[in-house]
This record gives structure tokens, sequence and C-alpha cells, in this order.
């Protein structure tokens, strides 16, 4: 058997992700796994719905890979890494638990981060702003039983693609893109957060909720959502020179900086599209 020789970890000041929905079927932990062992962080932002306590209801789910996640953030909490968990809408039971510290893991209903650079960005799950949002309870049912039936075709179509050897592609992410009324939401979300960021006076916001992630400029602040783990596998980094990216970590691992253009090198290491960057090798 070989012998694994680790690759030097990508260094950042701070890493953002949300959405990872441990407990659901929908998770890509396998991926997020991969890339938890592939960064060094000084902060490390858990953005909300890091577990799926809404599909554990339904019945409980919780394989190796999960319970991995889990051990290699409190990992990083122990070794030099400072964890903020803001709960999110499906881990709400967290919530009531803010201002407290659990295995090392400070627990805020918000929090804000400054950049290298002095930007101010405000951290926040994004469901705070479900009730601004006009979408009737009937429609709101009907789109979730929608996007469970969309995650449920992505991980059979996702287990296709691994089987045949071809990539990791999110067929949900492609069909939910060509519905114009979830655009619509999506845009009105994307308002409503920057609007209430920019009148606390920060350079930004940070969020999740949605599962799409973008960095753009939106009412003249700094809107940037990381993503998710069960569609995108996207994570939003601070480089060590205090420089924004989002970071898409599948089979085809790509970097995109805040002008959406390709970065040459992160952290040291090229980072080209569709190189698949490992976080071991084995001889």
């Amino acid at each position: 058997m070989g012998t694994v020789y680790p690759v030097k970890p990508l260094k950042f000041r701070a890493v953002w992700i949300s959405d990872v929905h441990l407990g659901s079927r929908a998770c890509q932990a396998d991926f997020l796994l991969d890339f938890l062992h592939s960064v060094q962080t000084e902060h490390l932002y858990l953005v909300g719905d890091i577990i799926d306590i809404h599909a554990m209801r339904r019945g409980v789910y919780w394989p190796q890979n999960h319970n991995n996640v889990i051990r290699s953030i409190l990992g990083k909490a122990k070794h030099d890494t400072r964890v903020v968990y803001i709960p999110g809408n499906h881990d709400e039971l967290v919530r009531p638990h803010t201002g407290q510290i659990f295995g090392n893991l400070d627990i805020k209903r918000t929090a804000i981060h400054e950049t290298l650079q002095g930007k101010k960005l405000l951290i926040l799950h994004g469901d705070e702003f479900d009730g601004m949002l006009k979408c009737p309870m009937l429609m709101s049912w009907i789109g979730g039983m929608s996007y469970e039936l969309l995650l449920w075709m992505n991980n059979i179509y996702s287990t296709i693609l691994r089987l045949s050897g071809k990539p990791y592609w999110s067929l949900s992410s492609f069909l939910k893109g060509k519905f114009d009324n979830a655009n619509k939401h999506i845009k009105a979300f994307e308002n409503a957060v920057s609007a209430y960021t920019r009148k606390r006076n920060l350079d930004g916001v940070v969020c999740g909720h949605i599962h799409l992630p973008a960095m753009k400029e939106v009412n003249d602040v700094l809107y940037c959502n990381d993503g998710d783990w069960v569609e995108h596998c996207s994570a939003l980094v601070e480089r060590l020179d205090g420089t924004l990216s989002l970071i898409h970590w599948t089979d085809q691992q790509y970097v995109y900086g805040e002008q959406d253009t390709m970065l040459e090198e992160i952290g040291g290491l090229a980072a080209v599209s569709y190189t698949h960057l490992r976080a071991h090798e084995t001889f």
C-alpha cells in the first residue's frame, strides 16, 4: 500500500461556508471534506444550515462522512482557527444558544468581519428576509416540494456521472436557473439583503440561504453569497492579501475573483479552470 503525503495547504485569512445540510442525502460531504482538509484559515465562518434538522425529522440519515465533516471543523477550532457559527433556518434550534461557546465554536446571530483591506462585511444566513419577500404560503410550499424533487434528481444524476467517471455537474442548479419566478425571488433577496447592509453603513455582506454563489455590487455594497454544498460545492475566501474570491470545489475546481475573472494563483498554488487540485498524492 502506498504512503499518503499531504500537499502544502491553501492558506487564507478567512473562509465562509453555508448550507451544508448535514443529515440530508443531498449533502456533498466528500467534496466538503476534501476542501476542509486542503485549507488553512485564521477565521472559519459557518453561515447557517450546517445541519439540516428539518431533513432529520423526516428520517435520520447520518453516514460516516457527515460525522467526519463535524470532526474536521472541530479540529480546526481546536488548532488556531477561530470558528464562528451563525445558525440558519434549518439548524435554528441552535439559535437560542447565541452568545455561547460550544467545543470552541462561537455561536452568533450575526457577525462583522473586517478584511485586510479594511472592508467591513456583515455576516448572516439570510432567512431573516423571507418575510419581506412577496411569496404566498402556498407558492412557498410548492416551491419547497419542487426543490426537494430537484435535489433528489440531482443526487441520481451526480451518482450516474460518478459511476461513469465523469466530473460533477449540478442538474438542479441548471434547471433552477430556467424558472423566471426563481430568478425574480433571487433578485428580490439580493436587493433586500444589500439594502439592509447599506443602512448599517457597512461595505458588504456575506450570506447563504438561497444556494446561489455570487459576488457583485448591489445597491452600492458588495454582495457575497458563499453558495452551498448540495448543488454548487462553493465557498467564499479572503486571501492573504485581503482580496475576496469564490471557490467551486468539485472534481473540477476553479476560482473566481471579485470581477468574475479567473485567478491564476491562489495561496501560492496554481488554480486553473478545470484543474483537479487534490489534498494529497498517493505513491
